[in-house]
Order: structure tokens, then sequence, then C-alpha cells
């Protein structure tokens, strides 16, 4: 069988890619606009993507195509309704994130609870060499140690956040939520987990049920001194309630590493929001030199094993 395998957006992806040992040709695209999919894509039995959108539209046009191998753990941008009605097998990528994105998260966590930025803008501006004292206290300083961790979403991700928490001396809660559920988790109800935590971490795909999942609403409940931190994806988030909520002094801040849309252009409104109690980095949570190394690793080898009759990590 002729396994011509094709990477979409090679650029997504810092890190040394082997060729599949079942590929007989292997090409790879730096990035790929969505007119010139069919094209490249045109006589592959697989298709390797990060963030290429692969549409219904799209995949029947490419009656070849018998496996897609996604760079990420997310697969929203794929049809998975049409992938599983035609026999196109999806893989995704797990657990290569465990650690960098809690510790990613807890950095925005620490740098917002200490107000750190707030104090480094402080120092710039000259504040610290007017004081009459060897420190000042502009603004509040929070500790970890006995405040409530709430987690949203209790994948392996999830979990490895709230140990991080626990090590804090943390409170930790995960968010009750529809089947299906991790076992082995103790839940708490979701309102509950928005009026208790002084930090609400957000770790749960991107599917129509959860898609602003954090809203206006959901902001009116939650504690004024509140945090929360999206790494997970932007989707999650209604981004104009965020703003109203951080305007209106709903929550104290927010740590946000993904947005709705992905690169922002045209002055997406979080781009403006220039305040030491936001903290905005561009979808960088996963990306540690080892963790992208472990996911080139792991996507090669789902092409592999899928080819060998000995699939892993399907998501159809």
């Amino acid at each position: 069988m002729t396994l011509r395998t094709v990477f979409l957006d090679r650029a997504s992806l810092k890190a040394k890619v082997r060729k599949p040992v079942c590929a007989t040709e292997y090409v790879e695209y730096e990035k790929t606009a969505v007119g010139e999919i069919e094209a490249r894509l045109a006589g592959a039995s697989v298709a390797i993507i990060n963030k290429v959108p692969m549409r219904a539209d799209t995949l029947a046009q490419l009656p070849q195509l018998k496996m897609i191998a996604v760079a990420a753990t997310g697969y929203d941008v794929v049809d998975i309704a049409y992938c599983k009605d035609h026999g196109i097998a999806v893989a995704n990528i797990r657990n290569y994130a465990v650690h960098t994105v809690p510790e990613h998260a807890f950095a925005m966590i620490l740098a917002l609870r200490r107000n750190i930025l707030a104090y480094r803008q402080d120092v710039e501006n000259g504040v610290w060499n007017k004081s009459d004292q060897f420190c000042f206290f502009t603004h509040d300083i929070g500790d970890l140690h006995g405040a409530t961790l709430g987690i949203i979403g209790e994948g392996a991700i999830g979990q490895s956040t709230a140990a991080i928490g626990r090590a804090f001396g943390m409170r930790v809660q995960f968010a009750d939520h529809p089947p299906p559920k991790m076992e082995g988790v103790s839940f708490t109800p979701h309102e509950q987990v928005l009026a208790e935590s002084d930090v609400i971490s957000l770790h749960c795909p991107l599917v129509p049920a959860t898609r602003n999942l954090i809203n206006l609403e959901a902001f009116g409940k939650m504690k004024r001194n509140a945090l929360l931190i999206n790494t997970a994806r932007g989707g999650l988030v209604d981004e104009a309630a965020l703003i109203q909520a951080l305007d209106e002094g709903l929550i104290a801040g927010a740590g946000f590493d993904v947005l709705t849309v992905e690169p922002p252009r045209d002055g997406h409104p979080l781009l403006d929001l220039r305040r030491p109690n936001f903290i905005l980095t561009p979808h960088v949570a996963w990306a540690s030199d080892g963790a992208m190394q472990f996911l080139a690793d792991q996507l090669i080898d789902n092409i592999d094993r899928w080819a060998a009759g000995k699939p892993q990590h399907l998501v159809t």
C-alpha cells in the first residue's frame, strides 16, 4: 500500500520530526491556506495537521485520505462526524503537556496573585525610588496556601495542575459535568466551584457544550478576588464578558494563553487590554522544548502504529 504522507503546517511545531517508517513519500509544507489543502493532499493517504481545518467539504474532495494525525490534543479543527462516517482514522496527542501547561498556568497564577506585574510597573515608573520606606505596599499580595483552586477539566493536565496546587497548600475542587468523567475523581457542583474558588483554571476541551462556558453570568457568580486562568481553548470564555468582568471588578484578574481567533487580527480587543491584572501569552503554554519533542515523536508513532494495524490514540 502506497502511503503518501503530507504535513500541512510544519512551522507550527518547533521540534525534529522523523519520517514515518510506513511512508513511501513524505512531504512537508511550512503552512497551508484553506484553498491549498486539496491540491497538497491529492493522492495522500495520511495528513498531518495542527490547526489546518479539515471540514466536510474539503474531506469530500480527498477520497484517498485514510488517516489524519493531529499534532495536538485538541481536534476541533477536524469534522469528526464526517471522518467517522467515511472511515477516516483520526489520532491526536496524549499526555505530552502534563508538565508544561500546568507550570505555565501557575506562572500566571503566581504573577497575578502576588501582583508582580503591577509592582514591576511601579518600580519602572520610579515609585520605589520615592518611597521613604525600604518597601512599599501599593498593591495587595495574596498567598496560594489556604486558597481554593477550582479546576474545570479533570484530564491529565487538570490533574497535574491540581497536584501543583496541593503542593502549594491549596484546596482543590474539580467542577462536576456530564459524562464521560474521569474515574477516581471527586467532583464538586459547577456552581459551587465558581462561587468558592480563589483561582479557576480551565483544562477542558472546546465542544458545543463548553463554548462560552465562562460567560457574564458565570463571572457574576465568582468571588471578587478570583483569578481566571485559561490555557485550554479561547472559545471556552466569552471574551467580551471577560473585558466587562475586569472593567467592573467582577474578578481580580485573568491569565490567558489562548484566544477565540488565533493569531488575533485587526485589533482584537484583548490585545488592547493592557493592565497589570491581565496576562496574555501567544498560545505557548504547551511549547516547552521537551514537550514539543515528545509531541513530535508521538505524532509519528501514531501514524506508524495505525499503518501496522495497531492504532493508538484514535478519536474516531
